[in-house]
């Protein structure tokens, strides 16, 4: 009973504390620096270096950093994919009035960073990097509201419901605008192996371990069709289903029952039944939880704290010097891309606002004020995980890559910054 005190009064507050958004924006940001400490030190060449170590898994011979980038961040990925189903089948995004808001903000999030790199990049070898500008990062942006006190939930919903609508519109770039050629008999394979999985689930197959290995096999057949990796990750992630057997309210009566049944059980000294009842209560727990909500519980430590760190410090390492200073002012990546995230996200964000609302496709929440809608609007700009992600795929040559790479950092600075003060400046302050 006393372990079971100590459990409850230290560990849950301790397990609570590090789900929050802050703090595993904080770990990232860790990693950032790291990142950037050792690629600018003597040992530069080690971090460089150190990436492109090549590893073979099970005959898979990869270098370290495409590890992370393709295999790792597919279980990020697969999380983005669970999200997204939860939100659209339970969330912000089921309900098409409150959902019109942040989804029509996310549109012109999109484009109006992605038309800003175009006007700087028009006709050049560069012009690909277009989506690069296009991406709110959910763990930063979330992370920094999370500082602020006294801002309206319903703002922190918009600004939840934003980022992964412009998740989505990320996911469909990355698909279509960031594929080579394509490679057909693969993509047959991964459909076959897919179709595995709904039939599965169809007939009631529920065995973990048969759907883990289901879901690498369909991993590494993406992987050498030609569509990038992580598309896979989105695809298992929506697959998952995201409405539980037993809702709250069957669990409320048959639990009760369950346990009504177990004390007679124990009354009588009927062991046997009383084990039995364990097991069906045991049944009722885990099923009044959705398998994508189990999951999503399981993995999100993992990838907030391991995978999203590690990717953070395999692309965020940038070495600076004059000559690259004097470069990264006279590139037109590096403008597109700041100019795209620091501008083009608040005015995109504002502009669809304003027009929707005028048009009365959607309505701003009462508690809401527009002060406040700028405000979050500029903290949008922060593009952090996902830019860098597209950035990688956008570029191969290590100039516009590191010119992709520092106006991240750059105008995710500037964003965060400017967004927190004009946040703080009107958050209602607190009386006394």
């Amino acid at each position: 009973m006393r372990a079971s005190l100590i459990a409850r009064a230290v560990q849950l507050p301790v397990q609570e504390f590090i789900h929050t958004q802050g703090v595993s924006s904080a770990v990232l940001l860790l990693a950032a620096v790291v990142a950037l400490l050792w690629a600018n030190s003597p040992w530069s060449a080690s971090y460089h270096r150190a990436w492109h170590t090549v590893v073979t898994l099970s005959g898979l011979s990869l270098s370290l950093d495409a590890w992370i980038n393709d295999a790792m961040m597919a279980l990020f990925f697969f999380l983005m994919g669970m999200e997204i189903k939860q939100e659209i089948v339970h969330g912000e995004l089921s309900e098409p009035r409150r959902a019109a808001l942040p989804i029509f903000a996310a549109l012109g999030g999109m484009v109006a960073p992605a038309l800003i790199y175009t006007a700087f990049n028009f006709g050049q070898p560069t012009a690909h990097g277009w989506g690069i500008p296009m991406a709110t990062d959910i763990a930063f942006s979330l992370g920094v509201l999370a500082l602020i006190k006294g801002v309206p939930s319903e703002l922190k919903v918009f600004l939840l419901t934003l980022a992964i609508a412009d998740d989505i519109g990320a996911i469909i770039v990355i698909a279509f605008a960031y594929t080579s050629a394509l490679h057909w008999d693969y993509l047959l394979i991964a459909a076959a192996l897919i179709a595995v999985i709904l039939i599965s689930r169809k007939i009631g197959f529920g065995r973990q371990v048969f759907y883990t290995v289901i879901g690498v096999l369909v991993w590494f057949a993406v992987l050498r069709s030609g569509v990038h990796a992580t598309i896979a990750g989105v695809i298992l992630g929506l697959l998952m289903p995201a409405t539980s057997d037993v809702s709250l309210e069957e669990f409320r009566d048959l639990s009760a029952d369950t346990i009504d049944e177990f004390r007679e059980a124990q009354a009588a000294g009927d062991t046997a039944r009383a084990n039995r009842l364990l097991g069906a209560f045991d049944y009722l727990v885990r099923n009044t939880e959705s398998p994508a909500e189990r999951v999503t519980r399981k993995l999100n430590d993992w990838v907030a704290f391991l995978v999203l760190p590690l990717f953070a410090l395999a692309n965020a390492g940038v070495t600076f010097s004059a000559a690259g200073w004097s470069s990264f002012t006279h590139s037109p990546v590096a403008w597109g891309i700041v100019l795209g995230l620091v501008i083009g996200k608040p005015i995109g964000i504002l502009a669809t606002c304003w027009v929707t609302v005028k048009l009365g496709i959607a309505q701003v929440p009462p508690s809401i004020r527009w002060r406040q809608l700028a405000s979050v609007s500029v903290l949008a700009g922060i593009g952090f995980t996902v830019s860098l992600f597209i950035g990688g795929l956008s570029f191969t040559g290590p100039a516009p890559l590191n010119a992709a790479k520092t106006a991240i950092l750059v105008a995710s600075l500037v964003s965060g910054s400017v967004g927190f003060v004009l946040l703080k400046t009107t958050a209602p302050q607190p009386k006394g």
